[in-house]
């Protein structure tokens, strides 16, 4: 990604949660948590700005490592929107949907919020792939394909700790026996398919992306094409 690109991503970042904190956090409103949720979000898409297949492999090994460990948090706020429930959009009495601004500006912070961290930090996985196999020099589609979906797997595992479990990264620092205890505990069939469920939507997420990009590459070959004609 281009700089210009990544600082227009900082500052979009930056700027949204500046108003969340103005607008929400600063007044105690119930959706206060997406401030932190936001941020950390946020994390591992400037972690992977700073990730480069030429830096030595101490550096390369600290920043994937710790982009790993903070990557969940990306899609993990696509599960704040559970927290619609609470907007209540429907009047009591007619059944109908209100045409409330209030409730559709806290329905947009969430949306927002969930769609921004997602659909950037699928982004940072798929670099963060290519740059790791350009370090093992193992790059092939192959191999990426691989890579993105264990990427995925290890991802989808992360959003489960951090929702069900409520164990922040941090807490590998501050008590790593009690989270591997934690960890090796967890496993059971109903884990493992909601495991399934957050896998799915973020391989869709990163198909369309592809797709996308793939599209738009074979629209500006064809219009290079029709200048050179």
């Amino acid at each position: 990604m281009a700089t210009k690109n990544r600082w227009l991503i900082r500052i979009a970042f930056w700027l949204f949660m500046l108003y969340i904190y103005l607008t929400v956090y600063s007044r105690g409103g119930t959706y206060s948590f997406l401030l932190l949720n936001t941020f950390l979000g946020y994390l591992p898409i400037e972690l992977s700005f700073h990730l480069d297949y030429r830096q030595n492999n101490f550096i390369f090994g600290v920043i994937f490592v710790f982009w790993l460990l903070f990557y969940p948090n990306a899609p993990y706020v696509l599960t704040d929107l559970f927290h619609l429930a609470k907007l209540d959009p429907y009047n009591s009495a007619t059944g109908l949907m209100e045409f409330n601004l209030h409730l559709w500006l806290n329905f947009s912070n969430l949306v927002a919020s969930a769609l921004a961290c997602s659909l950037v930090g699928i982004w940072s996985l798929e670099y963060v792939a290519d740059q790791l196999l350009l370090k093992l020099h193992r790059f092939s589609r192959g191999w990426q394909l691989l890579t993105i979906n264990i990427l995925l797997l290890l991802s989808s595992v992360g959003i489960y700790v951090g929702r069900f479990l409520r164990l922040h990264t941090a807490y590998l620092f501050l008590d790593p026996n009690w989270v591997l205890q934690q960890l090796v505990d967890m496993w059971s069939p109903r884990m493992l398919i909601f495991v399934g469920f957050m896998f799915i939507i973020q391989l869709i997420m990163w198909i369309i992306i592809f797709i996308s990009r793939q599209s738009l590459q074979q629209t500006e070959k064809n219009m290079t094409e029709v200048k050179q004609n």
